[in-house]
């Protein structure tokens, strides 16, 4: 699981790794009990979306208007059904209502023939889940401390950079310039995760606050399917069962559809090779983004094989399982664990010295063999 990319600040840090054990284990927790990937993907999105020191339902980023609006997503790599909420208020954990949307969807038509909803969006997606028995929580419960002063502060700013846009004070346009790279790519930190269960099935989630100062409405990656998360089991023409999560610029992450993009690249033999590839050619240096002189955006990836064990016996089969992320942000908290691990392992991802944000990238990862129940 990944609990954003954007700036760790060293004294937030803590906070985030702490935030990334407790989902890693609440996913491993729900996998021991016998639960698929997409029910322990969704139980470890509550957890950081629980968390108040993440961009995704408490403590979100508040938009324009000083309210929270979610956007949050998961996709199961077994049915390859998908199910998504964007600009939702009033929901602690928005990724519960895109989890039911899915659920919906798989069983069948509605009334009358009708097509179930796999994406709603505002009211309406309110609506759907107070219906579907997902409890409202008031916006003004959702904000923090920390919200709340960094709208106050994010307002100020605007203000000053509206007076010197106009032609005034020159004095604040320097200000704002020093304090941009204090906060801004603080502000991209949607949470995510991977998860691949003992038969093999793989899942991924992502759920996010948002831009602060966002326009009313906006919708990011979050929601967007092929932008936020995707999972696809192996098929005859996948060798591979890949599930990946993004996080980041929602615009930039929305017009390059990085997590499928990614999610192809790994079918290549060199998991390493494609996704530095993929993060090169497709994001970084994508067509679609030609008019932006920094890229923000990160991704955790895993791809999943069986291999046969040749102990005990050549007839076992195990899963070969690669966990890679890459980052063209300042940092990544990245946290991961097995269920045979008694911990989760967590990481804060930094790019190297003297790269630029936005125009570099870093790339990491490791392997693990898991037990098969098939």
């Amino acid at each position: 699981s990944i609990s954003g990319a954007g700036y760790h600040s060293e004294s937030k840090a803590k906070e985030y790794k702490h935030v990334c054990k407790r989902a890693c284990q609440r996913a491993v927790d729900r996998l021991n009990a016998g639960a698929l990937a997409v029910d322990a993907v969704a139980a470890a999105l509550v957890e950081l979306e629980d968390s108040p020191f993440t961009n995704a339902g408490m403590g979100s980023n508040l938009n324009l208007s000083g309210e929270i609006e979610c956007d949050a997503s998961i996709m199961d790599g077994k049915t390859l059904h998908y199910g998504a909420v964007g600009a939702i208020s009033g929901i602690k954990n928005p990724v519960l209502v895109a989890n039911r949307l899915l659920n919906e969807a798989q069983k069948g038509k509605l009334s009358a023939g009708r097509i179930p909803p796999c994406f709603l969006v505002g009211e309406g997606a309110h609506d759907w889940a107070i219906n579907h028995g997902i409890a409202p929580c008031p916006s003004e419960k959702m904000a923090t401390k920390f919200s709340l002063s960094a709208y106050k502060r994010n307002k100020r700013k605007m203000e000053m950079a509206e007076k010197v846009e106009s032609g005034f004070n020159h004095q604040a346009k320097k200000r704002r310039q020093s304090t941009e790279n204090e906060n801004g790519s603080g502000l991209l930190d949607t949470v995510g995760a991977i998860v691949v269960d003992r038969e093999g099935n793989v899942a991924s989630a992502v759920s996010s606050g948002g831009l602060a100062m966002k326009h009313p409405g906006r919708v990011g990656q979050a929601a967007h399917h092929g932008c936020g998360c995707w999972a696809e089991n192996t098929r005859t023409q996948n060798p591979y069962s890949t599930a990946v999560s993004t996080s980041g610029c929602g615009e930039h992450l929305i017009r390059t559809m990085l997590a499928r993009e990614c999610s192809s690249a790994m079918q290549s033999d060199d998991a390493h090779q494609a996704l530095l590839e993929a993060m090169q050619n497709k994001f970084i240096s994508s067509p679609f983004l030609a008019s932006e002189d920094c890229v923000l955006g990160g991704v955790i990836v895993l791809r999943c094989s069986r291999c046969c064990d040749a102990q005990p016996s050549p007839d076992i089969q195990a899963i070969l399982v690669e966990f890679l992320w890459s980052h063209t942000t300042e940092s990544m908290c990245v946290g991961y664990m097995s269920a045979q691990d008694g911990k989760a392992k967590t990481h804060i991802s930094r790019l190297p010295p003297e790269a630029v944000a936005g125009r570099s990238l870093a790339i990491e990862g490791g392997v693990c063999r898991l037990p098969s129940n098939t």
